[in-house]
């Protein structure tokens, strides 16, 4: 019905899912990660004085500033990544996925405009930690949402909300899987991708526990998953 779960159901018993971490916020690392041949690309997207910027760094307030923990960077400078940019971009063959970061609502609304201007009959798939921005996307059979959960209070209050999807798919912090949470999401009938994933032992660890999907921001590993699969 999607194509996170396709792809999903294409790797039982082969390979995880591979889905390159932030590969899209930059034109270069997309064109990268297309050439690895991974499942899907990820992209960070904020809602920020009307556009739909293509970013992972926050804003700070009314500062000209962007940040992330240990990085701090000039708001102003060269024109910022936009979603459209990205869309136009991306190789007809592949999968993006949105990660929708911050709450309005707009931010939401403007990426099903923005996806049914520029891809029209392709399927993608979102994400978000404010799991209310997805039901923009309900009933649409294009589109996977993914409920992102980063703590476990996160983790604990998902499990009702997978209800409502027939088919549910979560992505979760690799610090948080046990298998006891994995067995839980299962129960639930939802597929599990995880992240940071950057070590052959990770994706070792990860998927014994049962996850069907890495997100890792090493390249090479995530090809050389794609490529030993038989």
């Amino acid at each position: 019905m999607t194509e996170i779960v396709t792809l999903l159901e294409r790797h039982t018993g082969t390979r995880p899912l591979t889905i390159a971490h932030r590969a899209g916020n930059h034109l270069d690392s997309l064109r990268q990660a297309e050439e690895a041949g991974v499942d899907l690309v990820e992209a960070d997207i904020w809602f920020y004085q009307g556009r739909l910027e293509v970013r992972h760094l926050k804003t700070l307030g009314p500062l000209p500033l962007l940040w992330d923990r240990w990085e701090l960077r000039a708001a102003a400078g060269p024109r910022r990544l936009q979603l459209a940019d990205l869309l136009q971009a991306a190789r007809s063959t592949t999968t993006l996925m949105l990660d929708l970061k911050g709450r309005d609502h707009r931010l939401a609304t403007g990426v099903v405009d923005a996806c049914q201007r520029y891809l029209p009959a392709r399927p993608f798939v979102v994400c978000a930690r404010h799991w209310p921005l997805l039901d923009a996307f309900a009933g649409q059979p294009l589109v996977t949402t993914v409920h992102s959960v980063g703590n476990r209070r996160q983790a604990a209050a998902v499990l009702p909300s997978l209800v409502r999807h027939p088919r549910p798919v979560v992505s979760i912090h690799e610090r948080l899987l046990t298998m006891a949470v994995v067995r839980a999401f299962k129960e639930r009938g939802a597929s599990i991708i995880t992240w940071p994933v950057n070590t052959a032992a990770q994706v070792d660890k990860v998927t014994g526990l049962g996850v069907d999907g890495v997100i890792s921001d090493e390249l090479p590993l995530l090809g050389r998953i794609v490529t030993a699969a038989p």
